[in-house]
């Protein structure tokens, strides 16, 4: 599904609405002031894909010259020749759920819109208190569309609506910068754990790399963390105090998860962690990192690459 260069859906990232990746107006929330002013204002401020809510059918002149989507209120979709008229526009259409909405009902005024013309139809949950996560998963399963979840000024349940398959965040229009942060944020890291992107190209595919490689960077700062506090509970900690078969049950829990690289490839991956994790643990509390032993060859009963560490397991065949 693609709104201007937005691409949203399975196989894709997911896309923050009122952030970076789009931007929406809602021209009921602007008064008075006309839809072309409004929405020509908006233009010239944001190249990327552009969406606009109108307020009757006289804004949709306007919304065709300037937009790129449209969004629908629940009002609008119970309007069936509003509707028709934003039908024929040719444009995507972001369909909310109003409070109180069945969701039987939303799904039938979809396939309506698709039917009547509209360029694509995207569903998104919206309720006052936060989107049902719930429902938005059995819109996305029972459906087959793409589901935004709208979050207000509040991005507190980005994570989880994403953890629950939004394949979108909508936010407010002139959302803070805190809040927009938080919800790219969540995106970017619960994205990169739960979603399987299928990039078309050599850019998109380094952008997925990107976003993995954030998740990622994450995780090893977390881990670093843990195993400080592993190293102060330890009897002997720091790189005198490895415990080669706890390590080498790490590797083989991981080759589970990554049955791809398996133990042999991860074994030298996580030895290069695990000392990196024991050197800054080392160097914050104060001690020369790996207790000067990096500079010798292993003695004689020592196990692994020269200091305890992970022994990789030898290659099939």
């Amino acid at each position: 599904m693609r709104i201007a260069g937005l691409l949203l859906g399975d196989g894709h990232p997911v896309a923050v609405l009122g952030g970076h990746d789009a931007r929406w107006v809602s021209l009921p929330a602007a008064g008075g002031r006309p839809a072309g002013e409004v929405l020509a204002r908006e233009r010239s401020a944001w190249p990327g894909p552009l969406l606009a809510e109108p307020r009757s059918a006289a804004d949709l002149p306007a919304i065709a010259r300037h937009a790129d989507g449209v969004v629908i209120g629940p009002a609008e979709l119970r309007h069936p020749a509003l509707r028709q008229e934003i039908a024929r526009l040719g444009r995507p259409v972001v369909l909310r759920r109003g409070p109180g909405m069945p969701l039987a009902e939303l799904l039938t005024l979809a396939d309506r819109c698709a039917a009547e013309g509209c360029g694509g139809v995207v569903l998104c949950e919206s309720r006052t208190g936060g989107p049902d996560l719930a429902l938005l998963r059995e819109a996305k399963e029972r459906s087959g569309r793409p589901v935004l979840a709208a979050l207000g000024g509040d991005a507190a349940l980005a994570g989880a609506a994403v953890a629950a398959g939004a394949d979108g965040l909508l936010l407010d229009p002139g959302a803070d910068p805190q809040t927009i942060a938080e919800a790219h944020e969540a995106a970017t890291l619960l994205g990169a754990l739960t979603r399987r992107e299928d990039p078309g190209d050599l850019a998109a595919a380094r952008r997925a790399i990107d976003r993995v490689d954030a998740a990622l960077a994450t995780l090893l700062e977390r881990r670093a963390a843990l195993a400080g506090t592993i190293q102060r509970l330890k009897p002997v900690g720091g790189f005198r105090g490895r415990d080669p078969e706890r390590e080498r049950q790490v590797v083989a829990a991981m080759a589970i998860r990554a049955p791809r690289l398996g133990a042999a490839r991860l074994a030298p991956i996580m030895n290069a962690v695990i000392e990196a994790g024991l050197r800054l643990a080392e160097e914050e509390a104060g001690a020369e990192p790996d207790g000067g032993r990096s500079a010798r060859p292993p003695r004689d009963g020592e196990d692994g690459p020269g200091r305890g560490g992970v022994a990789s397991p030898p290659h099939p065949g």
